[in-house]
């Protein structure tokens, strides 16, 4: 079984069976392979899994970039559609909820509101989410198992600049809305600590499990 495989499998061994659906969060900061791992749990966990991602409950462009294109803060404060996610994911899966998840509320290319068919999930199965700040005050609490992709910021603005023609330099002036929101997400919220598994994807191929710090 290679590295991967077996640290895969490791998480899915974290994943609890029960009568009712476990939510399960995959978070890292931009370009540390969170759709792609999340993509190969939902593989290898042995029950039904409905794939979410948080990318799909992005608020309009007029809103994300209200503070500005260039601003950390906006970034941080704009980006997602909370309440949206929460009344379309959370709130159907929590106790007396109808187990109806709706997996979006906006279309990033077209930028329009999206109200896609509801899928029932009920007894045991798996709601697998990515996505950016998962840990963040608002959604720290919502998860049965969450996983933090660890990956240094060298690293992941390389795989971004060849995903998306960016810059490859950490501090250039064109990555510094991400990059500036992003490390304030780790110094205020320290998702290290918050996660229930941290994984070490330095190497995609071979990641590795790392102890959780606590605070």
């Amino acid at each position: 079984m290679g590295a991967r495989r077996r640290v895969l499998a490791l998480v899915a061994g974290a994943i609890p069976e029960r009568a009712t659906p476990v939510l399960v969060g995959i978070d890292g900061v931009d370009g540390a392979g969170k759709t792609w791992f999340a993509d190969d749990l939902a593989r290898v966990v042995d029950l039904p899994v409905l794939r979410v991602s948080l990318d799909d409950f992005h608020r309009p462009r007029s809103q994300r970039y209200a503070r500005g294109r260039d601003s950390p803060e906006g970034f941080w404060l704009d980006s997602y559609d909370y309440p949206a996610f929460r009344e379309r994911v959370l709130a159907p899966l929590a106790e007396g909820g109808s187990g109806l998840v709706r997996t979006a509320s906006h279309d990033l290319a077209s930028d329009a509101l999206v109200d896609p068919a509801p899928v029932l999930v009920t007894g045991a199965a798996v709601v697998l989410v990515d996505g950016l700040f998962l840990h963040r005050d608002e959604l720290v609490g919502a998860w049965d198992v969450s996983v933090f992709l660890d990956v240094p910021f060298e690293v992941t603005v390389a795989r971004m600049a060849v995903r998306d023609g960016a810059s490859p330099v950490v501090d250039d002036l064109t990555n510094a809305r991400y990059v500036q929101a992003q490390r304030h997400y780790l110094r205020t919220c320290d998702p290290a600590a918050r996660a229930t598994l941290v994984v070490d994807n330095t190497d995609p191929a071979a990641p590795t499990l790392r102890p959780r710090t606590v605070r």
